[in-house]
């Protein structure tokens, strides 16, 4: 029961929210649309959805094209951020709706809306109302009654949204499970990157109504595509340079060329062209000494302020550039350190992701690995 999306495209009015999105949700996956506010992400839900139609482009549901088909005929599960569940009805009647439409038997209908409640662990919720229950808890409802007809696919609209972060990391792990019993395919909207990173199988991370880049969680985190996802996926710091005549420098600092720069690099390698670049370090993925070190590039700082967060510090630096720098340490590390405010330290950037920009014939900013 796979989901695949072929160059979605879709206008309202003169606004673009959707630009040539193309992937493909494996049977029994889950799989989010991880993106900032006004990135598109609930656009392209709505189109699989069928609650709007495409302006380019084809959806395809199980392998069979449901790019016109009625939302109805789609045969897809769909759950909103704010539960819309119906007030005047029950926990059972709600979670029953959709199988009195299509005139399934009562007692099939009873026997479903037992196995449900039993499924999302509200055996004795039955007969109390929406207004009853905690957000938590109507959430559950929501997405029972959606799993209800036994739809094909599963598509789930900020379904956390409007819950504390408590309740949230609760369902998440709760979801999670369920997954693993059920093994529904899935499309996840959300712009939670704990919630994306924790759910799902596959990440389409999308920004201005396009797809920055597709993966596993961790090739998503570990190697980001563009400068967007480097930044926008997990914290970094972002710091800029040159490459000239075969050299490479980040913040007035030489630091060793390591890996390479992929399609239309080929001059930043060899020194015949010039680039500016964009480098993204994580926190935990800068190294604090308080003398110069002897292996990989260097960089003078100060340190502004260091603010303890239980076992783990939080140290802002302040390079000659004027550029400030957060990083992560522990605090056994700082402690031996002896760090302070005011006082002078070398940083080192360990597994750097570099984007060259002004390279002759490359559509897009070509990535790299400084290690």
């Amino acid at each position: 029961m796979s989901i695949e999306a072929r160059g979605l495209s879709k206008r309202f009015g003169t606004f673009q929210a959707v630009k040539d999105v193309s992937f493909t949700v494996q049977t029994g996956e889950v799989t989010a649309l991880l993106g900032p506010s006004g990135s598109g992400k609930s656009s392209v839900l709505r189109l699989i959805a069928g609650l709007e139609l495409p302006d380019v482009g084809q959806i395809l549901i199980d392998g069979e094209d449901s790019t016109w088909s009625s939302a109805e005929r789609r045969g897809v599960g769909f759950v909103f951020q704010h539960y819309a569940l119906f007030r005047h009805m029950t926990v059972a009647e709600n979670i029953a709706f959709g199988l009195d439409v299509r005139k399934v038997p009562a007692p099939q209908v009873k026997e479903r809306v037992t196995e449900l409640l039993e499924l999302v662990q509200l055996a004795g919720y039955a007969g109390r109302f929406p207004n009853q229950l905690s957000g938590g808890q109507r959430q559950r409802v929501a997405l029972a009654r959606a799993l209800a007809p036994k739809p094909k696919v599963l598509l789930l609209d900020e379904p956390f949204g409007a819950l504390d972060a408590n309740v949230r990391a609760e369902l998440r792990a709760w979801l999670r499970r369920l997954q693993d019993e059920v093994h529904m395919t899935t499309l996840l909207v959300t712009h939670d990157q704990e919630e994306a990173m924790e759910l799902a199988d596959r990440v389409v991370v999308m920004n201005k109504g396009a797809v920055e880049q597709a993966g596993a969680p961790s090739e998503i985190y570990d190697a980001p595509a563009t400068p967007f996802v480097a930044s926008f996926i997990g914290a970094s710091n972002r710091l800029e340079g040159r490459i000239s005549a075969g050299r490479t420098e980040v913040e007035g600092c030489d630091v060793d060329w390591r890996g390479a720069l992929g399609a239309g690099g080929q001059g930043a390698r060899d020194g015949t062209t010039d680039a500016t670049i964009e480098a993204f370090v994580r926190p935990h993925e800068i190294e604090i000494r308080r003398e110069r070190g002897t292996e990989g590039p260097s960089i003078p700082a100060a340190v502004v302020r260091a603010t303890r967060l239980g076992w783990q510090v939080k140290i802002e630096l302040a390079l000659p550039t004027g550029r400030t720098l957060t990083v992560h340490q522990d605090k056994e590390a700082v402690d031996a350190l002896g760090i302070k405010a005011g006082q002078r330290v070398f940083i080192t950037l360990r597994g750097a992701k570099i984007f060259a920009r002004d390279i002759a014939a490359t559509a897009s900013p070509a990535a790299a690995q400084l290690s």
